[in-house]
């Protein structure tokens, strides 16, 4: 049995400019007191094609955890542009925050962004190298994917260390979460994000196929 659950993500300052801190209100439960931390990570999936490109925007740990409800703000710079292909600057992405205890990952919450150009004529003639100071991030905050792992949480010594789902454990089927908000994201439609699921869904480990529903400050609920 899983001693901490997921009980809540906010999205906060949705949407913003790119080169803004990206911040996720967390919520989570445990269910008996942990020994070790927990060790929380935030990651920018910066192309689709390879995750030599993902981008481990930050790291914190939280421990040792008391049983209860735990809340914390986690906060992290924007990916380093630098690092992001240029065919994969603009559309449709994803950020990941994960979970991880004694170097086990047995969570991962995945938000669809969508990045474009707030300036329609931009939007119509983009320079031929990305411009960042004028992409506007819209997450998907209506929609989160998520991924539960089985791991063994009493035993110290396992040789998991990776963050893969053959070395996590068994993957328990993503949840579908149905949530509020009827508006769409600027520019993407269901068929473009079904489409950027189905070729990333092998990296972030989603289950293919997404409505574009989008509400600012929207929250995740699984108990």
């Amino acid at each position: 049995m899983a001693k901490v659950h997921m009980c809540n993500v906010v999205v906060f300052d949705n949407p913003s400019p790119f080169l803004n801190p990206f911040q996720f209100e967390v919520t989570f439960e445990c269910i008996e007191d942990l020994k070790e931390d927990l060790e929380w990570k935030m990651i920018y999936v910066g192309s689709a094609e390879s995750e030599e490109y993902d981008q481990v925007l930050d790291t914190v740990y939280v421990g040792p955890v008391a049983e209860g409800r735990h809340m914390f703000v986690f906060q992290a710079d924007p990916p380093d542009v630098r690092r992001i292909p240029d065919g994969d600057a603009l559309g449709v992405t994803v950020v990941l925050l994960t979970c991880s205890y004694r170097k086990r990952e047995f969570v991962r919450v995945g938000y669809f962004i969508n990045n474009e150009y707030s300036d329609p004529e931009l939007r119509e003639n983009p320079p031929p190298h990305p411009d960042f100071t004028k992409v506007t991030r819209n997450i998907l905050a209506s929609e989160p994917r998520v991924t539960r792992f089985k791991i063994d949480w009493d035993d110290a010594d396992g040789a998991s260390t990776s963050n893969t789902k053959e070395s996590s454990g068994v993957e328990v089927a993503p949840e579908e979460i149905a949530m509020g908000g009827t508006d769409t994201l600027d520019g993407v439609n269901s068929g473009d994000v079904s489409e950027a699921v189905g070729s990333m869904k092998v990296i972030v480990g989603f289950a293919a196929g997404a409505d574009g529903n989008s509400s600012q400050g929207s929250a995740m609920e699984v108990m």
